[in-house]
């Protein structure tokens, strides 16, 4: 019996490549999505641009204080004080600029407009 591999074991083995293949299925996924935001052009754009802390607080406080309020600590919208640990630049350009998670607007600023708030909120 030593040599043999039983029914359960079998089963076993099966359930351990079945679980290996669906976690190489999500990361090559994950990392295909990333990717894909990475080489968007405007996504591009902002990343190569420097960005202004305080020209982005000014473009915040016009066009998100309303909901997240002035000092970005929360209202309508979630606070974002340290919303830079959470989300990674590509994230948060694409929360930004995508309009799908309602009552967020979809936002189109100028990549240098996009550059700045990053700087803002990364600063928060």
């Amino acid at each position: 019996m030593d040599n043999q591999i039983t029914t359960a074991d079998m089963s076993l083995r099966r359930a351990a490549f079945t679980l290996l293949a669906v976690l190489l299925v999500i990361v090559i996924a994950a990392l295909g999505v990333h990717q894909l935001r990475r080489s968007d052009p405007y996504v591009q754009s902002v990343l190569s641009v420097v960005g202004d802390p305080t020209q982005g607080q000014t473009i915040f406080q016009m066009n998100c204080a309303g909901c997240h309020g002035l000092d970005a600590d929360g209202r309508v919208g979630p606070s974002l004080h340290h919303v830079a640990s959470r989300k990674s630049r590509i994230g948060l350009i694409h929360q930004v600029t995508s309009g799908k998670t309602p009552p967020m607007p979809q936002f189109q600023p100028t990549p240098q407009e996009m550059a700045d708030l990053l700087e803002y909120l990364e600063g928060l």
